[in-house]
């Protein structure tokens, strides 16, 4: 399937029902009263996340999303029917910015947020709504209001736990391929990676996170060099970030600066997230070379040596990251609990069963 993170289209809701200018006709009723209804409500553009999408794709061919006008009123105070609603699915991790403002309308993160985008048109009154004691038979009504109509542009962030950035050929599709089941595509060629790609590792049981590859980074990828900018968004809503350095380079530390470098330009949130340090493809070096680099310090953090291909230091790295990923969580839970606490969430409130014997209403008589 391709991949497409970005997509522009054009949503119209629906235009409401006029009302309408009627009178009773009615046998032995000479002077019959207004009996205009009210028209209905137009449908309204409400936007979804869904787990099962993973790209914008679909809107690659449909663009234009227009819900159902409603109907007008009739005789006898009948309300028109209202117009149906239309639920546009979208992958989950969606951010919906107004196109021409620029304006950031929703962030559907999680599986069923939904966002109404367009609002229908209120429906217009007939002339049973004016008739007054000084008016009795009022010969008005009003038109239906138009829907709202604007053009969103939909940007796809990958969810994930961690993520994992590096230079071209680093191995972070032969290492995103060893710890889960993805199948990137992996070749002795730089720029293999075209497109993100997500696997789900699993720690242990009841324990896994997810883990995100994006395509290498070069110098000057935050203006657009390579294929960094195109794809930098994807690492913007992990938690982790582990840095891949090839260990048949000489310049390890120059490497680590560049990543970091463009990470910061890009965003500087970026360059404050928690990260790890990892070089690879320790199998081409001799037990020496080895030895030396875990002894090395970038900064302050000590790196992980593996080998993706003989399965060197896999395990470590993984537990590693998870050590990492379980704080996060755990706030997530805590902030989760603070908006139920504050009422956010609607609270159920059940009543206790009645305890035999009991009676509501009257009191028991005594004989």
């Amino acid at each position: 399937m391709k991949f497409v993170d970005l997509a522009a289209i054009h949503v119209q809701a629906g235009e409401g029902g006029s009302g309408v200018i009627s009178f009773r006709r009615e046998k032995y009723v000479p002077k019959g009263g207004p009996d205009g209804g009210n028209g209905g409500r137009g449908g309204s553009v409400i936007l979804q996340a869904n787990r099962h999408l993973t790209t914008l794709l679909d809107f690659q061919y449909r663009r234009s999303y227009k819900a159902e006008r409603g109907d007008h009123g009739a005789g006898a105070r009948k309300t028109g029917r209202s117009g149906k609603d239309i639920v546009v699915e979208v992958p989950e991790g969606t951010l919906v910015r107004n196109a021409a403002t620029k304006e950031i309308l929703a962030d559907l993160v999680k599986h069923g947020d939904t966002f109404l985008v367009a609002r229908g048109g209120r429906g217009g009154r007939g002339n049973a709504e004016f008739a007054t004691s000084t008016d009795q038979a009022p010969r008005r009504f009003e038109p239906g209001e138009p829907g709202e109509e604007l053009e969103v542009e939909l940007e796809l962030k990958l969810l994930a736990d961690v993520g994992l950035v590096g230079l071209p050929n680093a191995g972070k599709s032969t290492l995103i391929s060893v710890v889960s089941a993805a199948r990137p595509k992996i070749a002795d060629y730089p720029f293999t990676t075209l497109v993100p790609n997500l696997g789900i590792v699993r720690v242990d049981e009841g324990k896994s996170f997810v883990v995100a590859d994006i395509p290498g980074l070069i110098e000057g990828a935050h203006d657009g060099k390579g294929l960094g900018l195109q794809f930098l968004r994807h690492i913007e809503r992990t938690r982790v970030l582990v840095f891949l350095l090839d260990a048949t380079r000489d310049q390890l530390k120059e490497d680590l600066a560049v990543l970091k470098r463009e990470l910061r330009l890009y965003d500087a949130a970026l360059a404050r997230k928690k990260s790890l340090v990892a070089i690879t493809k320790i199998d081409a070096l001799d037990d020496d070379t080895v030895k030396r680099a875990r002894r090395e310090r970038f900064g302050q953090k000590i790196p992980h040596c593996i080998s993706a291909v003989a399965g060197t230091g896999i395990r470590e790295l993984v537990e590693a990251l998870w050590h990492e990923i379980r704080p996060a969580e755990r706030k997530a839970r805590i902030a989760a609990d603070a908006v139920s606490i504050d009422g956010a969430r609607p609270k159920i409130v059940r009543t206790p069963p009645a305890r035999k014997g009991a009676q509501s209403g009257r009191k028991r008589s005594r004989r």
